[in-house]
């Protein structure tokens, strides 16, 4: 279970709280609460395309909730293309476990981090789920909310200048 004891790194507009990130092995689960989301950084020339959830109503990384059969790589995957029109120039990193604390009955979950990048930016479609999508450097403001918790795993995927 993700441990809340040293205080939340992020917390996000509805009280939903990042408690820990444990960098790891993909497919090695940090511990006993579920994974059942995938979340993905995906840069391009210094900027990390983000998401503006319709329900949500703040910019957000893509991602979303592994479905049956499916790896958390490949929920990975499928959520950015999904939400963001995105998709990676080679195969996504597995960065590591973002442990949470959602609702207000404080529900442990952890998210598996993946980050990459792409080789072009593809054109963006809004759907019933998501508004907007944009290219973010993580420094000029966004209009309207953004989510503490996915700009916080973003900044731990940022590349360093040079690599």
């Amino acid at each position: 279970m993700p441990d809340p004891s040293a205080g939340p790194l992020a917390v996000d507009s509805r009280g939903n709280a990042l408690v820990s990130f444990t960098p790891g092995v993909e497919g090695v689960l940090p511990g006993d609460a579920p994974t059942p989301l995938a979340l993905t950084a995906l840069w391009h020339r210094g900027e990390v395309v983000v998401v503006h959830d319709r329900f949500r109503e703040h910019w957000e990384l893509p991602g979303g909730m592994i479905e049956p059969g499916e790896s958390p790589r490949q929920a990975a995957v499928r959520e950015l293309f999904e939400e963001s029109g995105q998709e990676p120039g080679g195969p996504l990193r597995f960065v590591g476990h973002a442990g949470f604390l959602l609702g207000p009955e404080r529900r442990a979950e952890y998210g598996a981090l993946f980050t990459g990048d792409a080789l072009v930016r593809r054109p963006f479609r809004a759907s019933d789920e998501i508004a907007a999508a944009r290219w973010w450097d993580l420094t000029v403001p966004l209009p309207g909310r953004v989510s503490a918790i996915d700009m916080y795993l973003a900044r731990l995927t940022r590349p360093v200048a040079g690599e």
